[in-house]
């Protein structure tokens, strides 16, 4: 077609891709296989990412949805978004060895609503429906906690004592998120104790300000990231609220030329869950539909680190690695 303007500056928002807890979840996974061997199983996903999952299974990974596939004696790792008392009761009593990569901002999020159940709270929960985190922490309690998705789903919460009334949220929504969601609990639970702030993922927060301030910037976002991450998916919404046309991909081939036709300023971020060899490959891509220059804007730098598991090591296998170079 003539007189189609093609993609000619790059701009990658700062910081994206994979988060602290993602790294350590994936390094669980790679661990377990170096130290006891394949097969290794895992309870869901270990993150909502297609390449991330393909390449575990490629070395021995299996993942599971129910423990009834697991075998006695295996290995098993649950997700970095965490699961249900019963799921762990379960695990205990068939004695697997058990190595708990839910990301730890999650397990805050967990131990709280322990703590503030035995004192007698009640629970709004903001979140999607069927994510596993959301089950997961959801699944702490056998009653009392109440899922809200939507503004009018909080007309519909009946608790027994409104001044012993609790919110906490889906980690991987950022607090513009929930604002209106958490607004509206606040007037119909005025009592209502908020969540705290820590209780949203710093990643997720940090992905979406970096959003704010490429989407302006940009003719078109693209976001690297699979169907089924929840803050890959809030990214793209994100984008287009700001007026900025956003369209998602879970890999390079996935990008359609006709996005990019007359807008030369393509703007690249990735969810928390998408290795960076894919935004590699998107750039490349690019490169090939007419792109000619890549910047990074400034942005947050990250440096937040999360321990292993006993019995796999103290030390990152980056810095193994390290060491023997």
């Amino acid at each position: 077609m003539t007189g189609v303007v093609h993609p000619q500056e790059v701009v990658l928002a700062e910081p994206r891709g994979f988060c602290a807890g993602v790294d350590r979840a994936i390094e669980i996974v790679e661990r377990a296989l170096v130290k006891f061997g394949a097969p290794i199983y895992v309870r869901h996903e270990i993150v909502h990412n297609t390449y991330v999952v393909n390449d575990l299974k490629s070395r021995g990974a299996i993942f599971i949805e129910d423990l009834a596939e697991v075998p006695a004696g295996a290995t098993l790792v649950f997700s970095a978004h965490g699961v249900s008392q019963e799921v762990r009761r379960e695990a205990a009593a068939r004695g697997f060895q058990v190595f708990d990569a839910t990301c730890p901002l999650v397990t805050k999020v967990h131990v709280e609503v322990a703590k503030l159940h035995r004192e007698g709270y009640e629970f709004i929960m903001i979140g999607h429906k069927g994510h596993p985190e959301v089950e997961g922490t959801m699944g702490q309690l056998s009653d009392g906690i109440f899922l809200v998705e939507e503004v009018e789903d909080v007309a519909r919460v009946k608790v027994k004592d409104p001044s012993k009334l609790a919110v906490v949220t889906q980690t991987t929504l950022s607090v513009d998120d929930a604002a209106d969601i958490l607004a509206e609990v606040k007037r119909v639970f005025p009592q209502v104790r908020e969540p705290k702030q820590q209780d949203i993922c710093y990643a997720t927060q940090n992905r979406q300000d970096a959003v704010k301030v490429l989407a302006p910037q940009v003719d078109v976002v693209i976001v690297v990231g699979s169907p089924t991450s929840s803050n890959s998916n809030r990214l793209r919404e994100l984008a287009e609220r700001l007026g900025t046309p956003g369209y998602m991909v879970d890999a390079a081939e996935d990008l359609k030329a006709e996005w990019l036709e007359d807008r030369p300023r393509v703007g690249l971020t990735a969810g928390a869950s998408a290795p960076d060899v894919l935004v590699q490959a998107v750039i490349d891509r690019l490169r090939t539909l007419g792109a000619t220059t890549v910047r990074s804007l400034p942005g947050v730098e990250e440096h937040v680190r999360f321990p292993l598991p006993m019995g796999l090591g103290d030390k990152s296998m980056a810095e193994v690695s390290a060491s023997r170079s």
